[in-house]
């Protein structure tokens, strides 16, 4: 019985292999997505446009007039989820991606197949190390975007002047709040 359960677990934990490194794979394409869409705003936010993609939460309060500080927040938060969701998970997908093809590693090192233990080897490592580079790019962006939605909500709640390169016409200093 308790051989049966332990090639059970085995042989689960081996039908992950696949969509674990599809998943950091993924992450990875994202956080360069995410860096390139960091780098954009950044640069609106520099070049003096006014409250639109640069400044994504002073456009919310423009295009959403009386809404409340908490509902700002909210708003903030939706905005950097999806990267922070990628900050947190890829770590997590790595380490998986690791463990997954170290029981193949060991039990190939017992049998002398050194040929598959550089392999499984090989994939843990590089699974990891990307899942890492992944984590490590969304979670500068996430920081960086953290500071500008506080600057933006502390505009919005007239604890400090907005600047002239993220005003806009239609938005008024205290429209939000």
């Amino acid at each position: 019985m308790n051989a049966t359960l332990e090639t059970l677990m085995y042989q689960l934990g081996q039908v992950f292999m696949f969509p674990v490194l599809a998943a950091v794979a993924v992450l990875f394409i994202y956080a360069f997505y995410a860096l390139g869409a960091f780098a954009v705003q950044a640069w609106q936010r520099r070049g003096g446009m006014n409250a639109g993609p640069g400044f994504p939460l002073l456009a919310y309060a423009r295009d959403n007039p009386g809404r409340s500080e908490d509902d700002l927040d909210v708003a903030a938060h939706k905005m950097m989820e999806h990267a922070r969701i990628a900050t947190r998970v890829a770590p997590m997908l790595g380490l998986v991606a690791t463990m997954i093809p170290m029981g193949p590693a060991l039990k190939s090192l017992a049998d002398g197949n050194l040929a598959s233990v550089s392999h499984n080897l090989t994939v843990a490592f590089s699974a990891v190390i990307l899942a890492l580079i992944a984590a490590s790019i969304t979670f500068w962006i996430v920081s960086v975007r953290r500071r500008w939605l506080a600057e933006e909500m502390a505009w919005l709640t007239a604890k400090r002047p907005v600047p002239a390169a993220a005003q806009a016409a239609p938005l008024a200093q205290g429209s939000a709040a």
